[in-house]
């Protein structure tokens, strides 16, 4: 089957909307049963409801959600094992159901009808904390050169421009470059992740960020690895400090 680069497909399918609106109506993109907008990212209310998003309480490091209360402060063992160099990670909701399968087939399908549920998703969960605290940028995690031009796009850098405006924040998606081809993470270990993309991004050259705040974008964390090695690389360039902020977390 012949594959058609990516942004002939979009501008393909910003020219028919209009046309194949007048014969299909719009319909959610995982239950076609009720109806969904584009606007929605193709995702009905009913295949809305299942969604978890990410509550206290919660390690104060990676923000991976636990029963029961905590009233100290507290960190999982997974961060006790890894030295990571953001100042804390936080997700909106869960990787998991609905979420996990929109993710898959955004990322790997190459479905980016569903990028502005994805990005709803993102602003809900990061919302509250945004308007607290105060940012000087937004920073997508880097794709390397390769591994771009394979997929087409990098879903990380997508979400980032789509959540800017409303978040109020730039998104500096010249910031940061992946200088090493890592392997994927999928089957590696949490000491083997960190092993695999350590000293694996950079800061652009001849950009100055010097005491700037930033939060790094992903659509999914689990370990922290990535996002970790990511801060360390903006922190070395010159950054105050550095959180992450991601669609999804895996459990």
């Amino acid at each position: 089957m012949r594959k058609f680069p990516l942004q002939l497909v979009s501008r393909a399918a910003q020219w028919c909307e209009p046309l194949l609106g007048l014969f299909f109506p719009n319909v959610c993109q995982l239950c076609q049963k009720e109806p969904a907008t584009k606007e929605e990212g193709y995702v009905g209310e009913g295949c809305r409801q299942g969604v978890k998003f990410i509550r206290e309480p919660m390690c104060d490091r990676c923000g991976l959600p636990f029963d029961g209360a905590i009233t100290q402060h507290f960190e999982c063992s997974n961060c006790k094992e890894l030295d990571l160099a953001f100042k804390w990670a936080r997700s909106s909701v869960a990787a998991k159901g609905t979420v996990l399968e929109v993710i898959h087939r955004y990322k790997y399908n190459r479905e980016l009808w569903f990028e502005p549920y994805l990005a709803q998703l993102w602003l809900l969960g990061a919302r509250e904390t945004l308007a607290g605290e105060a940012f000087d940028a937004l920073v997508p995690v880097p794709l390397h050169p390769h591994k771009q031009r394979e997929r087409e796009f990098n879903q990380a850098e997508r979400i980032v421009r789509a959540v800017a405006e409303e978040a109020g924040l730039p998104a500096r998606v010249d910031l940061l470059e992946r200088v090493i081809p890592t392997r994927t993470q999928t089957k590696l270990d949490r000491k083997e992740r960190a092993a695999n993309v350590k000293k694996a991004f950079s800061v652009c050259k001849g950009l100055d960020i010097k005491g700037q705040r930033i939060l790094v974008v992903d659509d999914v964390l689990t370990t922290g690895a990535t996002t970790s090695a990511c801060a360390q690389a903006l922190l070395e360039g010159g950054a105050g400090e550095v959180c992450v902020w991601t669609v999804a977390r895996g459990l």
